[in-house]
């Protein structure tokens, strides 16, 4: 997992059931696409992929039916496949991930540092939850490393934001 071209050079969710998102929530999103198209490592298994092609990659992100589906093309827009994984698995963490982010967001409003850094510090945990279980799910199909796999995380959880 080191070629320069193991990477996702672009990335997008794609949400229909989601107009416009929260001003806070937009702005998530837009620093977890740019953390991660800017610094990432994400290597799809050739054995997996029929169409694999050296990276960098495009990817688009999705949620159909009960699985989320990573659609993985090459920069210059040849298809390399898709990868649908569960939805089951994250569902709890993403459901404690979203109460814990209401605490947080309350807490900031009213509460002292140190109980807002307790709440912050389990927010983190969560992520870090989801991020393990991400690539578990991912592993031997696609490499990824900690960092990406959080900020892939924080997209998926967006997935789950309706109108």
């Amino acid at each position: 997992m080191s070629g320069d071209n193991d990477r996702i050079a672009h990335v997008e969710i794609d949400n229909p059931g989601v107009v416009r998102y929260h001003p806070d929530v937009e702005r998530e999103i837009q620093v977890a696409i740019y953390d991660l198209t800017d610094a990432n490592s994400f290597a799809p298994d050739p054995a997996h992929f029929t169409s694999a092609k050296a990276g960098p990659y495009a990817l688009i992100l999705r949620v159909q039916g009960r699985q989320l589906v990573f659609d993985i093309s090459s920069a210059s827009g040849e298809s390399i496949g898709t990868l649908p994984l569960p939805l089951t698995p994250f569902r709890k963490t993403i459901k404690d991930y979203f109460t814990i982010c209401e605490s947080y967001y309350e807490a900031i409003r009213s509460s002292s540092p140190a109980q807002i850094e307790a709440i912050d510090m389990g927010r983190r945990g969560l992520h870090n939850e989801g991020s393990d279980r991400l690539r578990e799910l991912l592993s031997g199909r696609i490499e990824i490393d900690h960092a990406t796999a959080r900020r892939l995380f924080t997209l998926i959880c967006a997935l789950h934001i309706r109108a």
